[in-house]
């Protein structure tokens, strides 16, 4: 009997240990893909920043919030530019190839000569992890060529597809000098048509130095724009662009910005 309590203290160890190196070895892997790409918030950019800011709002002083659009140009596209044109604001848009701007490229023209900000958001809206790098950057320089063929210009932002990066998706982004945009608020206006929900949605997750990110395309978006921006100024939010929010810091290739 004694021999045999001996005989089964080693096989426990050596169990135990081989149940620990596994379970080390998965922390490790996991620690490797889940975090693997730079990340930094709106503030934090700016406040290591020197110099001036870009334009006229200064988002080091004012309580600013980005808004952004998704998804476009679309038909409702001229609507939500001449809200903003008629309170002298800017927003980014994230539009998207294939039946945006090959269908609306006159769209794209107005939006560039209104000033507005200009990202890239793929040409089909793949989640860009699926695919592999060859993928994902044929994805982004179809777009980038388009925008420039239209408007003159290559964007430096990008948004990818349901928020999904990683670091190939950064790698690729690097290298056509892309930074990253994530978001704080969205209303989820691809699941409603009701404006007033919308609206609800923005100002209940709204904060200083956040991202809106919303789909001008779908029904009840852009009637809820011009109440949003009504109660975020009555709040004392000031309304600007992605590129805005970060000044004087400027958008860093690959790196993933999100508030």
């Amino acid at each position: 009997m004694a021999f045999t309590k001996r005989a089964r203290r080693p096989r426990i160890l050596i169990a135990i240990v081989t149940a620990v190196a596994a379970a080390v070895a998965v922390a490790v892997t996991l620690a490797l893909t889940v975090t693997t790409y730079e990340h930094t918030s709106p503030r934090a950019a700016r406040d290591k920043a020197k110099g001036q800011v870009t334009g006229s709002v200064d988002c080091r002083r004012a309580k600013c919030v980005a808004l952004s659009f998704d998804g476009g140009p679309s038909p409702t596209t001229p609507k939500l530019l001449d809200i903003l044109g008629q309170d002298g604001l800017h927003a980014t848009f994230f539009v998207q190839g294939r039946g945006h701007i090959s269908k609306y490229p006159d769209i794209l023209r107005r939006i560039a000569a209104e000033g507005q900000e200009i990202g890239n958001h793929t040409w089909t809206h793949p989640r860009l992890t699926d695919l592999d790098e060859a993928g994902a950057r044929q994805e982004l320089t179809r777009t980038q060529d388009a925008i420039e063929r239209i408007t003159g210009e290559k964007p430096v932002l990008m948004r990818p597809p349901e928020g999904r990066t990683d670091r190939k998706v950064a790698k690729v982004c690097r290298e056509l000098g892309l930074a990253q945009v994530l978001w704080s608020v969205t209303a989820k206006d691809y699941e409603t048509t009701d404006s007033a929900l919308i609206t609800e949605r923005v100002l209940d997750q709204t904060h200083r130095d956040g991202i809106i990110l919303l789909h001008d395309l779908h029904k009840g978006t852009v009637p809820a724009v011009p109440g949003i921006i009504k109660a975020l100024e009555q709040r004392g939010y000031t309304i600007v662009t992605v590129s805005q929010l970060l000044s004087p810091a400027k958008p860093q290739p690959g790196m993933v910005y999100r508030p």
